[in-house]
């Protein structure tokens, strides 16, 4: 490794070539987590522009390394264990914003800008990007994207490959790809943005991203309604066949409901913001629909209400640690209160979950002295047989060993796989870590 290392001394400025023996503990403690200790990186880069990166990649193809990117590195533990690898490759110093054009509503930044550090810079204009991810001290834009992490308001303004308007990226040759609005030419065939939203860095390394960002909204509340889940699955299907037009609406677990302090049984939090007469009319109309099937209703407005959403997805993404199971799970809308219901009977309620209602995407935490790996299968089989997936995102290496973290049963694996082969030919990029073993 000494000779990988001095070799691309030579790419890399400022001492961006970090060794094991080098690293802070925090980051040796992350590399542990992602594979068994025989098969860690020893190696970290940190190119401080799009053009060393692409020199970095370069050089990892002429010479056969693998690849893992990152951003922070506080999702670099989501995804396989994968084969042995030579380098992390970080886009942390590729951290400016490019250009906040306020009156287009858009921002180009490169992917190593931290999303709490955009949305400080949005907020100042009135502005903000209508994201919830994982770690949000920490996360990066590039993180972000190539975890499809998108949160709660995707209820309102979808997911974060909606709000992708432009990328680039470095391909596995280290050659510099764009695409989007502010390219003139697409690759024939491929929407790029949507290809690499989610692909966990299997097909290339992100540099620059442009994105739709929002104004704020006037006024915000929530209406948080707690009880049986028959009466609370019965509230979900009123709201979402209704006019009101909330921001985000999740269902949550009974453990997360209390945990959050918001009352007991099965919860639905749902948030409206608007001009101030409507957030008022739409919770008073979801606070009589909650009434009418015997549920208690809460109204949360002004610290209260942001400390309570800030402080929903802190009871899922605690500080990783290596004894934490963190799973994502899909389902039919329809299928989401008796899918917590589930989730609670295989797990004695031991489980913090929430299931955003009007895409029944959510994410579970579990306690492995709680659980076996039989309860994932058993968890894993039923989300697929409501036509949806569980994904084991964080758990210990031991775990992820034993079990398919994927486990991807759908028609597009040979699909997947035809497209790592056209991008990433000589399997470079985050080997092995994908679905199927991609």
């Amino acid at each position: 490794m000494k000779a990988i290392a001095q070799e691309l001394e030579s790419i890399v400025s400022n001492s961006g070539v970090c060794q094991w023996d080098s690293l802070e503990p925090n980051w040796q403690e992350t590399l542990g987590r992602i594979n068994i200790p025989d098969n860690l990186p020893s190696t970290i880069i940190y190119p401080s522009s799009a053009e060393e990166l692409a020199q970095v990649i370069n050089c990892a193809h002429r010479h056969s390394w693998s690849v893992i990117p990152c951003g922070n590195g506080s999702k670099l533990s989501w995804g396989g264990v994968g084969k042995k690898v030579e380098l992390i490759v970080s886009s942390k110093r590729l951290n400016r914003v490019i250009e906040h054009a306020v009156s287009d509503l858009t921002v180009t930044a490169e992917a190593g800008v931290k999303f709490a550090d955009l949305q400080e810079i949005l907020l100042k204009t009135g502005q903000f990007l209508p994201l919830e991810p994982a770690y949000p001290q920490e996360a990066t834009l590039g993180g972000i994207i190539a975890t499809a992490d998108s949160g709660s308001w995707r209820q309102r303004y979808g997911g974060v490959r909606d709000m992708l308007l432009g990328i680039s990226f470095v391909r596995y040759d280290g050659q510099i790809v764009k695409a989007g609005s502010r390219v003139v030419k697409n690759v024939a065939g491929y929407d790029l943005m949507k290809l690499l939203t989610g692909s966990y860095g299997t097909l290339g390394m992100i540099t620059q991203v442009t994105l739709r960002v929002y104004p704020l909204p006037e006024t915000s509340a929530t209406v948080v309604l707690t009880g049986k889940a028959e009466a609370i699955a019965s509230a979900t299907k009123t709201l979402l066949a209704s006019a009101l037009t909330p921001t985000a609406v999740d269902l949550l677990s009974t453990q997360l409901a209390a945990q959050l302090g918001i009352g007991q049984g099965i919860g639905l939090m749902v948030r409206f913001q608007s001009v101030s007469e409507s957030v008022k009319e739409q919770s008073s109309r979801l606070l009589e629909v909650g009434q009418q099937l015997g549920l208690k209703g809460t109204l949360y407005v002004d610290a209260q209400e942001t400390n309570l959403w800030q402080s929903l997805p802190k009871q899922i993404w605690i500080t990783p640690q290596t004894s934490a199971i963190t799973c994502k799970i899909g389902v039919l809308p329809t299928a989401a209160v008796n899918t917590l219901t589930k989730l609670e009977t295989l797990t004695s309620s031991s489980v913090n979950a929430y299931i955003h209602a009007g895409s029944g995407i959510g994410h579970v935490r579990l306690d492995p002295i709680t659980i076996t790996p039989q309860t994932i299968m058993e968890l894993r089989h039923y989300c697929q047989a409501q036509n949806g997936f569980f994904t084991i995102l964080e758990a210990p290496i031991s775990w992820k060993q034993q079990l398919d973290v994927w486990g991807y049963n759908g028609n597009a694996l040979e699909i997947m796989r035809n497209l790592k082969q056209k991008f990433d030919p000589k399997n470079l990029f985050s080997p092995q870590r994908f679905v199927g073993g991609i």
